[in-house]
């Protein structure tokens, strides 16, 4: 079974702006009012019944939020938020949180779940029996990649094509090849195709195979945490009464050398062990407001005075009143406005750069 989870929950909040910011990254979002998305990852990881940790590994700069924000769990004592020197995409991340894991526990083999802390995913039964599935296949040495049947022929996913069924039972399946996001006609035929599958960003694997995989495939990555294999442990401290790291110089020096790669490029396209899992759960990576609008209970739906309006999504601090528009996203947040026609959330990047954010 999964033993120990990594969240990444760095980001720089462009994507949702303004409600989100370099500051006040989507993770600390929240759809209903509730829990934010990181905290529904938390819950998700304890979920699992894992007996080891969930390592949270963000920026320096978000690292009490994430602190504070994991506070109320019963079991944060088994909670480590864990801050990145830099930011150096998400191959520095996941080793970080591996070797941290080794360092803290090196007797122990990791079955490690890698989460993001800002997707929306559905069923939390139908989620947790999966990743059974993902630990059986990481556990048989396979770096696991979680593969979300397609609901639309979307272009902002990377794809995944199915390979053969390696247990027989139609769980786990060989990759065939990965593909990048694609133009629309490509998604179209991806869909109608039926073996091609979402890439979720959601990885399962065993420990120590993945520090092997790394070295294999993409070796200046894995030479950079030399020290670190080297070093001692981290120094830890308390913070909301969560552990965070306090000191880890080996982990500096790495970081003054790593290369900014995705681990998808370093790990999942390169290894010949990839497998996936098919998802049996919702999953949406919420990455616009367009995907927002559709998952949000829309709470500023209070506020709002719709007069000879239809089919707009608010979500704002203030009352707002719409006269005869229509499939606008109008967002008001930290000072800011956004006023967006359904459909263009590609633009919202470029125009909180343009503000200045």
């Amino acid at each position: 079974m999964i033993s120990d989870v990594i969240i990444m929950a760095g980001g720089f909040g462009e994507r949702l702006w303004p409600a989100s910011s370099h500051a006040h990254p989507k993770q600390f979002m929240t759809l209903d009012g509730d829990s934010s998305f990181l905290q529904e990852s938390v819950r998700r990881a304890f979920a699992l019944g894992i007996s080891g940790r969930v390592v949270i590994v963000t920026r320096k700069d978000i690292e009490e939020e994430c602190a504070r924000q994991c506070a109320p769990f019963a079991d944060k004592e088994r909670i480590v938020v864990v801050a990145e020197p830099y930011a150096r995409h998400t191959s520095a991340a996941i080793m970080t949180g591996v070797w941290f894991l080794k360092k803290i526990e090196p007797a122990k083999r990791h079955t490690v779940l890698v989460l993001t802390s800002d997707h929306v995913i559905g069923s939390a039964e139908t989620f947790c029996r999966d990743c059974e599935t993902a630990a059986r296949a990481a556990e048989d040495g396979r770096f696991v990649c979680f593969a979300v049947p397609p609901a639309e022929p979307a272009t902002g996913y990377g794809y995944i094509k199915a390979g053969r069924d390696l247990y027989g039972d139609g769980t786990v399946f060989a990759i065939d090849h990965f593909e990048e996001k694609p133009e629309r006609r490509t998604a179209e035929a991806y869909l109608a195709d039926g073996h091609y599958w979402w890439n979720s960003g959601m990885f399962a694997f065993d420990a120590d195979m993945f520090l092997d995989e790394m070295r294999q495939c993409t070796p200046q990555v894995a030479q950079s945490f030399d020290g670190v294999a080297d070093g001692g442990a981290p120094a830890l401290r308390t913070l909301h009464g969560v552990a965070a790291l306090e000191a880890w110089q080996e982990l500096e020096t790495a970081y003054e050398i790593v290369p900014a790669i995705a681990v998808d490029k370093a790990v999942a396209e390169k290894t010949t062990r990839a497998a996936a899992v098919k998802a049996h759960f919702s999953w949406t990576d919420v990455g616009s407001w367009d995907s927002f609008s559709e998952c949000c209970a829309n709470p500023a739906n209070k506020n709002v005075v719709s007069v000879e309006s239809g089919d707009n999504f608010v979500y704002a601090d203030v009352p707002v009143a719409l006269c005869g528009v229509h499939d606008l996203v109008v967002v008001q947040k930290n000072g800011r406005l956004l006023i967006m026609k359904k459909g263009a959330s590609a633009l919202v990047r470029e125009a909180a750069r343009q503000m200045g954010e």
